[in-house]
């Protein structure tokens, strides 16, 4: 009695025997059954090919071709000769083969070929509901899979393991490996780049649309061999958000891709809707690469859970999907848009028109290139640039309309207008944000002058828009992102109730961890090296001014880090290691690339200007270029980075991908949406926190091969704050609550019992403005309250404004998701819009010291530490929901004497005779209190709770930090611990430096001999 099969041939068995829909051999099968193929037994199954079949010459399934033509196209067998190997025939062939080459399997599957007068066939797509005759041609297609098929016009006669055919022609080819016989996926990806010619005319580009490496427990799969150079990407589900496959109870782990993925239906949408060849361009247009590509598993999944959703649901739906950067998005969307196009129910449209809202550099540079590229939608595609745009697209039978945030705010106001009884998909690309202030003002201009900062995310810019007009209900929502914000869970996440708390998650997730432990993306806290800074400054003036204490470090750090000895010191650091353990060690095969992020433009011109002199002076052939958005004033002059470089904007990506430019200095610009995988070592001399530190060191994390470890070296950041940035999105980000809609009563009412205005006030002002009322009839009711205002004392000013604010802001975030209206609040927020630049801001008493006028640097220091790893917690991830704010208060600015600050400032950073001293003076007085403020709950606490609550949850925090910290500060942990008035004093200082956002003082330390 014969035992389980677990051998290579086993596997292969089995996967055949699923495929064509025949039972698989067991231990009672009698000898030689296994060996017989398998009929074509129904509408899903596959035939079973023969490797005889096979037509090395031409690369084709002779057998299976012929056959679909003689069953489809009878007409063409006499013509063409198929029945018999002459002149005809290997014509028709040789013109098939050679249009695979050319065109790439794909297309020719898709879209036939031209033989002469012929027009053949050679695919029948996917039928739409109702339409029987679709139904019979596309059962007509003839799915084959082969066992050992030999490829090789040699004598050695090379097999593969399988092979998987579409009416003759060469869809997909594997190696198999059994981990049962002790060879993994590992094993396969090797064959195949070692043993599998890429020569051949099987493996040659565009000829297969994918190759599988595979085992029983993982699946990797590449678009185009190359050899050794072959780039595999893992094709595997992932489990518990991370890399692998979850265990399958009723079969093999990697069952998925033969049973579902490669289902007759499956397969043939990937052909129709996904798979292809993109076609890389060089700023003239000119086409300098034709690359072959194939959905991963977790592209194919989202893009059918999203379209099963719209399916069943319709219009009025919001989705999240977050997934890594890095992750392939671009390509993401453009399947998902292409899909959502041809989405019907009962024949009839899920959306009319499908919108993709990004930034101009992604717009220009790949979605719209990406979604262009499918022919058949490259056509119903039309870029919105102003208000009306959408209407003629819709007129002219447009589907798809892309546009920018800075144009987004017309195009919802057609959507809830004009086109009410339409129905739309919103497609939002929001994790790039390469603009600079510019692109912000022009959105502040669309908004009627709404509050958004110049550094602004462009997932900031599109919550700000839809905040400012309520979600449609005739609209889909599909927001796309590595870094959820709280307000981008609130608005787009999927809501669930868990322990009676009411919370948010994304839709469909694809981790950074999977994504890391997958090796599609790699690790940029793997090789994370601080960079330390000493210097002591010293005083010029004779005199001893007040000055603001706060005010007063951030300017000394600031002036002394970009100091032209700083510069030049920490620009020879970044040339002398990029040149000796970046090039010297080929990393990324000799091609690699570095970023240097900057805090401006001016210190990024300064440092631009460092490298190339230090290159320079190494002798080095290699270059730097600057990347800044507008314009900076030089010598009266307005210049771009055009000038500074000496050639156009356009061509700086292209530039910077060829010698002799290896480095690429920065501000903002560049720091979000930029995609170069050469790009090895990242150089940061600017503060980045949160969202921001994430997406500026992600810009390292692509893949390629002959790429790993890259590095960051960090002349400013705490690792700490680094790690905690990442840890928010390292698995699925969830929000742990939602915002409280009472707190807009609480502020109602504080606004109200100010004395600024009058109920009258609000009806006669909103009705007057919404009636379009001339200007003139509506300040006179906007100056009197002002008046009142006025007559306030400073601190009721402060309160009432703050609260104003809190309103506004609250409100157009809660008015766009909230299931009711209340026209109180509605009126409100449109009167404290109007009246808020109306009132005046408090003056100080006393103008600002210009610091930098009465000190001098005396040295400066600086050292290289070790690299670390910085590892992040395996656990998901829950923020604060968004804070409803409340009535502002005055921060007292600390003033000191100038000297005591100097003296302060070169205690923290100056001399390094006392290095254990001042690695704890820092930690306590600048390094604690960032922490403690970082805190999301500590945050939330101070906002939301009364004093009480706030302190038990600061004073909780300090505990956690300090034992954080205690194999760094040993001796420090044990004072905090066992000295009580030591305890009492640094809880009570660092609650007070948190309610007040300001430094600790430490005039009010204890004695330095305690600490």
């Amino acid at each position: 009695m014969r035992s389980t099969d677990v051998s290579e041939g086993g596997l292969e068995t089995l996967i055949v025997a699923a495929m064509t829909g025949r039972t698989a051999p067991t231990a009672d099968t009698p000898a030689g059954v296994a060996e017989e193929l398998a009929p074509f037994a129904g509408p899903n199954d596959y035939i079973e090919g023969h490797r005889d079949d096979f037509d090395r010459v031409h690369a084709l399934d002779l057998v299976q071709l012929v056959a679909f033509l003689r069953a489809t196209q009878p007409d063409l067998v006499g013509p063409l000769s198929l029945d018999a190997d002459g002149p005809e025939r290997r014509a028709f062939l040789s013109r098939v083969r050679d249009e695979i080459t050319n065109r790439g399997v794909i297309d020719v599957l898709r879209s036939g070929v031209r033989h002469g007068p012929h027009a053949v066939s050679l695919y029948f797509p996917l039928p739409s509901p109702g339409n029987p005759q679709a139904a019979i041609r596309f059962v007509q297609n003839r799915f084959s899979v082969t066992r050992q098929l030999g490829y090789s016009l040699d004598t050695a006669r090379r097999a593969l393991d399988l092979a998987l055919f579409v009416n003759g022609l060469p869809i997909a080819t594997f190696e198999l490996k059994n981990t049962l016989t002790g060879q993994n996926a590992s094993h396969a990806e090797v064959q195949y780049k070692a043993d599998r010619d890429p020569k051949e005319l099987i493996f040659r580009p565009t000829r297969c649309a994918v190759h599988f490496a595979m085992d029983d427990r993982e699946v990797r799969m590449c678009s185009a061999l190359a050899g050794q150079k072959s780039w595999f990407l893992p094709f595997n589900k992932g489990w518990n958000d991370g890399a692998g496959n979850p265990p399958n109870a009723a079969g093999i782990r990697t069952d998925y891709l033969w049973r579902e993925v490669l289902a007759k239906r499956s397969l043939a949408d990937i052909i129709e809707n996904f798979a292809g060849i993109v076609e890389e361009r060089d700023a003239r247009g000119r086409i300098t690469a034709r690359k072959p590509i194939f959905p991963r598993y977790h592209q194919l999944d989202v893009v059918r859970a999203l379209c099963a959703d719209a399916t069943a649901n319709g219009a009025g739906r919001r989705y999240l999907i977050q997934h890594s950067a890095g992750s392939g998005k671009s390509n993401s969307i453009a399947w998902t848009v292409h899909k959502l196009v041809g989405l019907e129910v009962g024949g009839v449209s899920v959306f009319d028109t499908v919108i993709v809202v990004t930034d101009r550099q992604v717009l220009d540079k790949n979605l719209k290139d990406t979604i262009g590229g499918f022919a058949q939608t490259a056509r119903l595609m039309g870029h919105a640039e102003r208000s009306g745009d959408l209407r003629g697209f819709i007129e002219s039978g447009k589907k798809i309309v892309v546009t920018t945030v800075q144009k987004f705010p017309f195009i919802l106001d057609d959507i809830g207008s004009v086109h009410r009884g339409r129905r739309f998909a919103i497609v939002i690309d929001e994790a790039h944000s390469s603009q600079g202030g510019r692109a912000a003002g022009a959105l502040n201009t669309a908004l009627g002058g709404a509050e958004i900062d110049d550094d602004a995310t462009t997932e900031d810019r599109i919550l700000a828009v839809i905040e400012g007009r309520r979600m449609l209900d005739n609209a889909s929502y599909l927001a796309f992102t590595a870094t959820p914000k709280n307000k981008t869970l609130e608005l787009f996440g999927q809501r669930y109730e868990q322990d009676g708390e009411v919370k948010h998650r994304p839709f469909h997730l694809y981790s950074m961890k999977q994504a890391i432990d997958e090796g599609f993306i790699l690790d940029v806290l793997a090789h994370y090296t601080p960079v330390s800074s000493w210097y002591r400054l010293a005083k010029t003036v004779e005199d001893d001014p007040d000055v603001d204490v706060s005010r007063t470090l951030k300017t000394l750090r600031h002036y002394v880090e970009g100091h032209d000895h700083a510069v030049a010191t920490k620009a020879g650091i970044i040339v002398d290691h990029f040149l000796d353990q970046v090039i010297a060690r080929k990393k990324v095969g000799g091609e690699a690339r570095a970023m240097v992020a900057t805090d401006g433009i001016e210190r990024a011109i300064d440092y631009w200007r460092a490298i190339n002199a230090a290159l320079t002076t190494r002798g080095s052939p290699y270059k730097a270029i600057v990347s800044f958005s507008g314009t900076v004033d030089k010598a009266g002059e307005q210049r771009s980075e055009a000038w500074f470089n000496g050639f156009p904007s356009s061509e700086l990506e292209d530039k910077f991908d060829a010698d002799p430019y290896r480095f690429l200095v920065v501000a903002d610009k560049y720091l979000t949406g930029f995609d170069q995988p050469k790009l090895f070592a990242m150089y940061v001399d600017k503060t980045l926190a949160g969202v921001k530190a994430v997406q500026a060191l992600s810009r390292l994390n692509r893949a390629r091969p002959g790429k790993s470890e890259p590095i960051v070296l960090d002349f400013r950041n705490d690792p700490t704050m680094i790690e905690a940035a990442f840890s928010d999105f390292y698995r699925a980000t969830i929000l742990s609550g939602e915002t409280d809609p009472n707190k807009l009563h609480d502020l109602k009412r504080v606004l109200d019992d100010a004395g600024v205005y009058a109920p009258d006030d609000i009806e006669t002002l909103v009705s007057l403005f919404l009636a379009a009322a001339p200007r003139d009839r509506i300040d006179p009711v906007l100056d009197a309250c002002s008046e009142n205002y006025v007559a306030l004392t400073e601190e009721e000013q402060i309160a009432f404004k703050g609260a104003a604010k809190a309103f506004v802001r609250t409100y157009a975030f809660l008015g766009a998701i909230l299931p009711y209206a209340v026209p109180e609040w509605e009126k409100l927020s449109t009167f404290l819009s109007l009246l808020i630049p109306k009132l005046p801001s408090p003056k100080s008493g006393d103008e600002p010291l210009d610091v930098l006028e009465t000190i001098d640097m005396d040295s400066y220091r600086v050292e290289i530490e070790a690299a670390m790893e910085l590892a992040l917690s395996d656990a998901d991830a829950e923020i604060e929901p968004v804070p409803a704010g409340s009535a502002g208060g005055r921060l007292e600015a600390e003033m000191d004497q100038l000297s005591s600050v100097v003296r302060e400032f070169n205690e923290r950073f100056g001399t390094a005779d006392f290095r254990d001293q001042d690695r704890v003076t820092r930690f306590l007085f600048e390094e604690l209190p960032e922490k403690i403020h970082a805190n999301g709950r500590v945050q939330n606490a101070l906002r939301n709770s009364d004093t009480q609550n706030a302190r038990i949850e600061h004073d909780r925090a300090l505990d956690d930090e300090l034992l954080g910290s205690l194999a760094d500060h040993t001796d420090l942990y044990a004072l905090y611990n066992t000295d009580r008035a030591f305890k009492a004093w640094l809880q009570d200082r660092l609650f007070t430096a948190a309610k007040g956002a300001s430094p600790l003082s430490r005039e009010a330390a204890p004695p330095a001999d305690q600490v």
